[in-house]
């Protein structure tokens, strides 16, 4: 070291594997809504370690495969339980010695929330992949570190939910106003309140009106059907849902 006379010299002979390098992969926490409540992807795992355990999928970054991080995160997701999200927000990184018994580790942490779709156990070692309602998935003893994984994510969805469009991403389009506030609500843990809620989000200009669908309450008026306009998940609201000031 330090004899070289060009950078280009220097990457010429030099040996990645001079330095100890941890294991390295990716875990995706990807959420939805069934029936009203917030789900959560396991799959469960065929092989060791942590045979039989349910886990978020994921797995190791492919060299040659994978272009960045994201990519890793949609390849494994898709090879693991058939599911495809085009967006994917990466939380956290955690790494050290305890999180996985094969080494030392570090894991990327991505989130993503999509419209219901079934999930299914594509590739081994997976053995059964299936969405878990968020409360059940916590009394499980999921592999690796990932219950405080998903901790993580979940608490960062229901920060993003306070000030962003977030939740009319994880629901089918067209959708109506009411549709949308249960998905808020159901985010956020917490009820908002209705009119200050409408007028918000209208007044925000971030959802166009494609139609009516059934009247919501069986009688009356027919509910007004809205999806998100292009660039619409970019939108910050200045204040949050679900706080003090809501009204």
């Amino acid at each position: 070291m330090g004899t070289y006379k060009t950078e280009r010299e220097f990457l010429q002979h030099y040996n990645i594997h001079d330095h100890e390098l941890p294991l390295v992969s990716v875990d995706v926490a990807i959420f939805t809504l069934l029936e009203g409540r917030l789900q959560v992807l396991l799959v469960k795992r065929g092989d060791f370690p942590h045979k039989g355990r349910w886990s978020l999928p994921g797995g190791f970054v492919n060299q040659r495969q994978d272009q960045d991080l994201s990519a890793t995160a949609r390849r494994k997701l898709l090879e693991k339980t058939g599911v495809d999200t085009s967006h994917l927000e990466q939380i956290a990184t955690v790494g050290n010695d305890k999180r996985d018994p094969r080494g030392w580790s570090v894991t990327v942490l991505y989130m993503a929330l999509i419209p219901y779709s079934p999930a299914q156990a594509i590739a081994a070692p997976v053995s059964d992949a299936r969405w878990w309602p968020l409360e059940e998935a916590a009394e499980q003893r999921l592999a690796f570190d990932h219950s405080e994984l998903i901790s993580m994510a979940r608490e960062r969805l229901r920060n993003k939910t306070g000030y962003t469009m977030l939740p009319a991403y994880i629901i089918d389009s067209p959708f109506s106003l009411t549709q949308l506030q249960q998905a808020f609500e159901e985010l956020l843990g917490t009820g908002v309140e209705k009119k200050s809620f409408r007028r918000r989000v209208l007044a925000a200009d971030i959802l166009e009106e494609v139609g009516e669908g059934l009247a919501e309450s069986g009688r009356g008026r027919r509910a007004v059907l809205y999806r998100p306009k292009k660039g619409g998940e970019q939108h910050a609201f200045v204040r949050v849902f679900g706080g003090v000031d809501e009204v």
